[in-house]
């Protein structure tokens, strides 16, 4: 299984479980794909707007993952498909719903890949200045082309070392924290919990409904172990064992490191523009900016593997489902859906060049189109939950895994997505990318609506 064997004739329309992503590949899929820049760099914003209460947002957020993870685990471990929360929306609220999501998420994943790409090559260059930040992000696109190119099993153990090499660091910066906060280290005061208790709020409700979305944005990714439970063997049990492993982890990580964070630097300090850094070198650890830029970098290509790998997984599936070019389905060598690989990789390659033509001026607009999407594609996902669940129970089906407190805790995720909207919706800067993101379902809709029908029409 190598590169080399994604250029043998067509296998197929089908992929296969003989190249299957093991059990333990797909827990740590789960978790290098949420602990990302998000964490790393964009827990300091986080803290600049809300203060150390910048852990209500998390544990708000947190809550709302945990039940989201919850619903798409009894789906994926009762039907595992490449278009998980895109197909079950199909099966729940119709075939335009579906395919709408499904390319949203798509769009949203591309996207991302881009920045990605730019953003490790820029954390690169700024402690290794030998190579431009353009030949950077064409190597590393090209480099995770081609791991994806080399089949799942493949692509799924890269992405295993990358999560292994982002946990050891949180755990090793949730260590040094803990003794600083402890004042165990030699020569260092503590700060104690000075900065919590100082002043909790500085913005008050408002500084935390904004910190909210900069949270939302972190934790996006996690579902993408639902698209992977297609190709895992023994979906059933590696679904549920992966949902309850990665949802306690996260947590851990995410608001261990916050605490951490808010609890040393306090919420005008300079060093939060990188808050790991900001933490060590408070603990005076010599050569901590460059480490943990570093691990910045490992963060960001892992995030974009495990994109690129979603979104050709989501292409593919939307082909299958006549919402995309039925060339799209097409296996290759190691069933690896190639031109479904190359098209959302080429989009990346796109957006990267014209970043990078036009500094600062396409990717926040492309951001601000898709920056609230992982709100809509986890309120489909509930939804889709809530009305799969209710008519497999009417109908007397047994479900491999079944989600407790329902459909109590299915409805309390709505709320709570319901009540994240009316925040947003009251601020000027959410409000201007949610409205960009509701113009931008509806355009994908009517295109999916009008080419159901088109194809519908072709095949009468």
């Amino acid at each position: 299984m190598t590169t080399k064997s994604t250029t043998a004739r067509p296998k197929g329309h089908h992929l296969h479980p003989v190249h299957s992503m093991k059990p333990r590949q797909l827990t740590m899929m789960g978790l290098g794909s949420a602990i990302g820049a998000g964490l790393f760099l964009g827990s300091g914003a986080g803290v600049q707007a809300a203060g150390p209460a910048v852990l209500i947002s998390y544990m708000v957020a947190g809550t709302l993952i945990i039940l989201v993870m919850w619903a798409l685990g009894e789906m994926a471990a009762a039907n595992p498909n490449s278009g998980a929360f895109s197909v079950y929306a199909e099966r729940a609220l119709g075939k335009t719903a579906g395919a709408t999501i499904g390319w949203l998420w798509w769009l949203q994943l591309v996207v991302v890949i881009a920045a990605e790409a730019l953003g490790a090559a820029a954390l690169l260059f700024s402690v290794w200045p030998a190579v431009p930040v353009w030949a950077l992000a064409l190597v590393f696109m090209v480099v995770f082309t081609g791991i994806n190119l080399a089949g799942v099993r493949n692509f799924g153990e890269f992405e295993f070392w990358f999560a292994i090499l982002k946990v050891a660091a949180i755990v090793l910066f949730l260590a040094v924290g803990a003794a600083l906060l402890l004042g165990l280290l030699p020569d260092v005061a503590s700060p104690g919990l000075s900065n919590l208790t100082a002043d909790f709020a500085p913005q008050g409700l408002g500084g935390i409904a904004s910190a909210l979305f900069v949270v939302i944005f972190a934790f996006g990714g996690t579902e993408i172990v639902s698209v992977a439970a297609a190709e895992t063997e023994d979906p059933e049990r590696s679904v549920a064992k992966a949902i309850r492993t990665v949802v306690w982890r996260i947590l851990v990580f995410y608001i261990g490191s916050v605490f951490v964070i808010a609890a040393v630097l306090p919420a005008t300090s300079q060093s939060l523009s990188s808050p790991f850094a900001g933490v060590l070198d408070a603990a005076r650890i010599p050569g901590a900016a460059t480490a943990i830029t570093l691990v910045a970098v490992v963060a960001l290509l892992s995030a974009l593997n495990a994109n690129l790998y979603g979104a050709s997984r989501m292409a593919y599936s939307l082909a299958q489902r006549s919402a995309a070019p039925r060339f799209l389905t097409r296996l290759y060598g190691a069933n690896v859906p190639m031109l479904a690989v190359a098209v959302s990789v080429a989009f990346g390659f796109i957006a990267t060049v014209l970043e990078l033509l036009f500094p600062e001026r396409i990717l926040p607009a492309l951001f601000q189109l898709v920056g609230s999407t992982c709100l809509v594609v986890w309120g489909s996902a509930l939804l889709s939950q809530l009305i799969l669940r209710r008519r497999a129970d009417r109908a007397g089906a047994p479900l491999p895994l079944r989600m407790k407190g329902f459909p109590g805790l299915t409805i309390l995720g709505l709320v709570l997505l319901a009540v994240i909207f009316a925040v947003g919706f009251s601020a000027e800067g959410s409000r201007i990318q949610l409205f960009s993101t509701f113009a931008l379902i509806a355009g994908i809709a009517l295109a999916c609506a009008l080419g159901a029908r088109l194809t519908q029409r072709a095949g009468r």
